[in-house]
C-alpha cells in the first residue's frame, strides 16, 4: 500500500476515534520564518537560513507539528478539508504532515514534533556518531538529504555518501563529501549498510522509494508522527 494512504488512513481512524471532527477543531497552518524555526546558530549553512526550505508549523489546540517543505505558504480549514486534501505537490503534503504530527503529538503518540534551534543542531550531530556506532557499528551510509552539521560530524568517523535535492550543493564538495543528485541515490543504497534519510523526503515524496530497502535511520521533525505510527527508527534528540 502506498505509505500516504497508510498515513491518510491512520489519520481518518485517530480522527474519528478521538472526534477531531469539522465542528469542533479548526487546523491552521502558518510558514515560520528562519529564526521561529531554527533561532539563530553560529553557522548560515543549513537548508532554512539560505532560503531553499521553510518550515510549516500546524497547531492543534495548544500542540504543534511541523514539517520542512521547498513550497510554502499558509492555509487554515478543519480537520476534514486536511483529510481530504489531494497530495499531489509538496505544499499540500507539507499541511497534510504538519497536521498529522500536530494530531499524534496532541494525542500523545508522536513526541518532539518542533525543530530543535540554536546550538542544538551541532550537539545533535556528534550524538548522532554516537548512536549510530551503539546501535550499527561501523556501516557505510548512504545519507539522504544534506544535513550540514550531521555531515560535518558522520564525514571524519564513517565511510559517507550523500545526495541532495538543491542544485546549490549538487557536485560541490562539503567537508571531503562530494554531494551527489538523486540519481545517485539507487547506487548509494546498493552500496551502503545503513540508509540516514532526512525526514523531508516524505515531503517531496522520495521517501517510498528509500525506505526498508536497506537498514533505515530517519531524522528530524517532519516524520514524526508517521514514525511513532508505523516502527520507523527516528533520531531527533533535541526536538520539543
Amino acid at each position: 500500500m502506498d505509505f500516504y494512504r497508510r498515513i491518510r488512513n491512520k489519520f481518518t481512524r485517530l480522527s474519528e476515534e478521538n472526534n477531531l471532527g469539522a465542528e469542533i477543531i479548526n487546523v491552521r497552518v502558518r510558514t515560520l520564518s528562519p529564526e521561529e524555526a531554527i533561532g539563530n546558530p553560529e553557522d548560515k549553512d543549513y537548508p532554512l537560513t539560505k532560503g531553499r526550505e521553510r518550515m510549516m508549523e500546524a497547531e492543534l489546540k495548544g500542540c504543534f507539528g511541523q514539517a520542512f517543505t521547498d513550497m510554502y505558504g499558509n492555509f487554515s480549514g478543519n480537520m476534514n478539508d486536511v483529510l481530504r486534501m489531494e497530495l499531489n505537490n509538496n505544499f499540500r503534503r507539507a499541511i497534510f504532515l504538519a497536521s498529522f504530527n500536530a494530531v499524534t503529538r496532541y494525542l500523545g503518540i508522536a513526541d518532539k514534533t518542533v525543530h530543535c534551534k540554536d546550538d542544538a543542531p551541532p550537539r545533535c550531530a556528534l550524538e548522532l556518531v554516537s548512536y549510530i556506532r551503539e546501535n550499527f557499528g561501523q556501516p557505510r551510509i548512504a545519507m539522504v538529504g544534506l544535513q550540514p552539521r550531521m555531515v560535518q560530524a558522520l564525514s571524519k568517523e564513517f565511510d559517507l555518501r550523500v545526495v541532495d535535492m538543491d542544485d546549490e550543493n549538487i557536485g560541490r564538495e562539503k567537508f571531503g563529501v562530494t554531494i551527489g543528485p538523486p540519481e545517485d541515490s539507487p547506487g548509494n543504497l546498493a552500496w551502503c549498510d545503513l540508509a540516514l534519510v532526512t525526514g523531508s523526503a516524505l515531503t517531496n515524496d522520495t521517501l517510498k522509494d528509500l525506505i526498508g530497502i536497506k537498514r533505515t535511520l530517519v531524522f528530524g521533525v517532519t516524520i514524526a508522527g508517521p514514525a511513532a505510527c508505523f516502527g520507523l527508527t527516528r533520531f531527533c534528540p533535541y526536538g520539543s
